[in-house]
């Protein structure tokens, strides 16, 4: 890229949504597909796309992600000319200051985007589940001359009321946005992928910082001054794979896309030709007993399965004794499961035992969470 693009990850929210698989940890660190974080993917397609200097800012329970991340390695943005960083909230006399909107917490690293000397900010969603390059978002971010560019994704009417949903004209230029809309007139849906002319975002959030009736969001606050102030917006339509993993149902949803290679929705379409970088921990490998029994799953590193597993997908470090019957299930890292356990439509919490005999029985419409006793 010949224009300097500086990437902003928000890696800080709670996550109360997925409940148990956060109580210690933030949600961009919550394992998916077995071996991966959810950070990865933004990190990773910050990889893919050259950009070169990384800020994530982190929040709640971040000493995991802090460690995790540490100087951009395992992406491989460490290098003499890149930069990652995670960037904490900021400390006051009184404490730590925790952000008040996605707004606020970009607003206060903007000494650290000054010191980067960016063309253009790309802020990104810490908890989103989707493989791509920028690169083509910004050539048409710089073709438009725009202010702000945000990435938008078609989805479901039903679902339509729970995201920012924007209305564009044929050239792509918002005429409309509206966050979480009771009646949607539009299933656009903002991805919370916001591409802005540095000078423009700068401005924006200083006058932002100012209101004292704001509530700091972008979406709430940001892009509809800028749109009633007359800053030149568009969208930039995203057409591969995208999930937003904000609950257990949807977690579950895209951990079961991995497997299903009758829709678009399958491993090779998530990860749309490009390399997902994450931790390699040293580990002996799988190991499958001849009285198991294993279809149509995703098994990582240093499980051992002596029972039944049916389309699942089961992370490092898992025992399934034999007459388990696991079905439908995404298993984190660490887990026991004893004899004679039957579990379907399940996420099972990571570090739990499940005891012999044990029954977990959800539907595809009903996801149990298994979250047990911490071992």
């Amino acid at each position: 890229m010949s224009k300097k693009v500086v990437a902003m990850i928000l890696a800080g929210g709670k996550g109360s949504r997925l409940e148990a698989l956060t109580k210690k940890n933030a949600k961009p660190a919550v394992t998916f597909g077995a071996k991966y974080r959810i950070i990865d993917f933004p990190l990773s397609n910050c990889a893919n796309s050259h950009i070169t200097t990384v800020g994530v800012l982190t929040q709640y329970e971040s000493v995991y992600l802090d460690q995790y991340i540490g100087n951009g390695e395992k992406w491989g943005l460490n290098g003499v000319r890149s930069l990652t960083t995670t960037l904490a909230p900021r400390q006051t006399d009184e404490g730590l200051s925790w952000y008040k909107g996605t707004a606020d917490a970009i607003y206060a690293n903007i000494d650290f985007m000054d010191s980067t000397n960016p063309d253009y900010i790309l802020i990104l969603s810490g908890d989103h589940i989707y493989s791509t390059s920028f690169d083509e978002m910004v050539a048409e971010h710089i073709q438009n001359d725009s202010d702000c560019t945000i990435g938008v994704y078609e989805v479901p009417w039903k679902e339509a009321s729970r995201f920012g949903i924007l209305v564009a004209d044929e050239k792509n230029r918002i005429v409309e946005f509206h966050e979480k809309p009771a009646h949607p007139t539009s299933n656009l849906a903002s991805m919370g992928i916001y591409l802005f002319k540095y000078s423009v975002l700068r401005e924006a959030l200083i006058k932002d910082a100012k209101k004292k009736d704001s509530s700091h969001d972008f979406g709430k606050d940001v892009i509809p001054a800028l749109l009633n102030g007359g800053a030149r917006l568009f969208a930039y339509k995203y057409r591969g794979y995208w999930k937003d993993v904000g609950t257990i149902a949807s977690l579950h949803e895209a951990n079961m896309d991995l497997l299903d290679g009758t829709k678009e929705t399958n491993l090779k379409e998530i990860f749309n030709g490009h390399t997902i970088y994450t931790e390699d921990q040293p580990c002996h490998p799988q190991y499958i007993g001849s009285k198991a029994v294993v279809e149509d799953s995703l098994i990582d590193q240093g499980t051992v399965i002596h029972g039944e597993v049916k389309h699942s997908v089961v992370s490092r470090l898992v025992t399934i004794d034999k007459d388990a019957k696991i079905d439908h299930c995404v298993v984190m890292g660490n887990v026991k499961i004893h004899d004679g356990v039957v579990a379907s439509y399940a996420v099972i919490a990571p570090d739990v035992e499940i005891k012999k005999g044990t029954k977990i029985i959800g539907d595809p419409e009903h996801i149990k969470l298994y979250a047990g006793e911490e071992k």
